[in-house]
């Protein structure tokens, strides 16, 4: 069987590091089938749903959906990032399908092509 990181060891950050993640607004995730729940990462994951929440809701989230994780795997990225790749926060709000995305600031100075096409509000 192949390696795969244990699934209590891919958030790596305490929660308030998400204050320091970029959040926008994206639309048209449309095979949410990869969007994990946080309970199978966090045992409790109460802190990090506040913390996520609240730059949600900054960035104009309703406050309604679900939050969760995308994983998205290093050779997405036109730069070199840590090979366990990177856990994007996701919510979808429901009323407009427009999703919340929050990946570490690094992202973008990894070169990624993950930019907003959306504000969600």
């Amino acid at each position: 069987m192949s390696f795969t990181i244990d699934k209590t060891k891919v958030i790596t950050y305490p929660p308030s590091a998400l204050r320091d993640f970029h959040v926008y607004g994206y639309e048209w995730i449309d095979n949410l089938h990869f969007i994990r729940s946080l309970r199978e990462f966090i045992a409790d994951p109460g802190e990090y749903v506040r913390v996520a929440r609240e730059r949600f809701l900054a960035a104009g989230w309703d406050g309604d959906g679900r939050i969760g994780l995308l994983w998205l795997p290093p050779f997405i990225f036109p730069q070199e990032v840590a090979p366990e790749g990177i856990v994007v926060w996701h919510v979808n709000q429901v009323e407009d399908g427009c999703r919340g995305c929050c990946p570490p600031s690094h992202c973008r100075s990894a070169g990624s092509r993950i930019r907003p096409t959306v504000k969600m509000r």
